[in-house]
């Protein structure tokens, strides 16, 4: 194996969106990084990767990232790579009224939508802020600029996940930075994420919703927020048809009345 060759990092890779955003950098050539808990579905990615490019480096990494010793063991695992581009894709949900919410469910889910995304972002960015080429790409939720029944904290979580990326974004862009912050606002999509939020084993999308696209659909709105140069990527709860944006919310930029820093 060349390790100079430059890798995709993807987190969540062994279910969904994850899955098959591994097979679509992969048809373009790209070496991988995938990162899930299940090592079995992870193997099957690669077999089929593989299969159609046996030229790739994939690299399956068994990680629960809801545990942050993991996170941080993950990160310097990876040093020895080039890494192009981050996907952080893990994540799940809960729909369920605040008062009566599992809590060590949501502990879990906090952790794993907000504190390993964060840990990874940050530990990326100060890595490869300068290296040209090099993205960052968090994956959000519809649900995290609108503040959906029942899915309260789970929306919660993922406005984080968008404030932060936009911010970061900003902030990159501000320093002038090499390295592009993006995120994804994916809506209703067909993957075991209903079964997950709702706590049931078999979960209908088409009594659920009016809408959804597949996995491999929101595949493709990845990549084609990847090659814009746009930092919003997010589909329209309303038309459900997918939109490039600027960053979305306000943003108090060189305002009179923020903090005073000497850098």
């Amino acid at each position: 194996m060349n390790r100079n060759d430059k890798y995709t990092v993807i987190t969540g890779a062994s279910s969904g969106i994850g899955y098959e955003t591994a097979k679509a950098f992969a048809k373009r050539g790209k070496n991988l990084v995938i990162v899930a808990r299940s090592k079995e579905n992870l193997e099957k990615l690669k077999v089929e990767i593989l299969h159609d490019n046996t030229s790739l480096d994939v690299i399956i990494k068994v990680v629960d990232l809801s545990i942050m010793s993991n996170v941080h063991q993950l990160y310097q695992e990876l040093k020895p790579y080039e890494i192009e581009t981050w996907i952080n894709n893990a994540g799940f949900g809960n729909y369920e009224r605040v008062a009566h919410q599992n809590l060590e469910k949501i502990e879990t889910m906090l952790r794993l939508n907000v504190e390993a995304l964060v840990i990874l972002s940050s530990l990326f960015v100060h890595d490869y802020q300068n290296i040209e080429g090099s993205k960052l790409i968090n994956i959000s939720s519809a649900g995290g600029y609108t503040i959906v029944p029942s899915a309260i904290t789970y929306c919660a979580s993922k406005f984080f996940v968008s404030t932060f990326t936009e911010g970061l974004a900003r902030e990159l862009q501000e320093s002038n930075s090499k390295l592009q912050a993006k995120v994804l606002a994916p809506a209703a999509t067909k993957t075991n994420f209903g079964n997950v939020a709702n706590n049931i084993d078999k979960y209908d999308y088409d009594k659920s919703f009016g809408n959804y696209h597949t996995s491999k659909q929101m595949a493709n709105f990845l990549l084609q927020l990847y090659d814009s140069n746009e930092v919003v990527g997010r589909i329209s709860r309303e038309s459900f048809e997918f939109e490039l944006a600027s960053p979305l919310f306000d943003y108090a930029g060189n305002s009179k009345n923020n903090q005073k820093v000497t850098l």
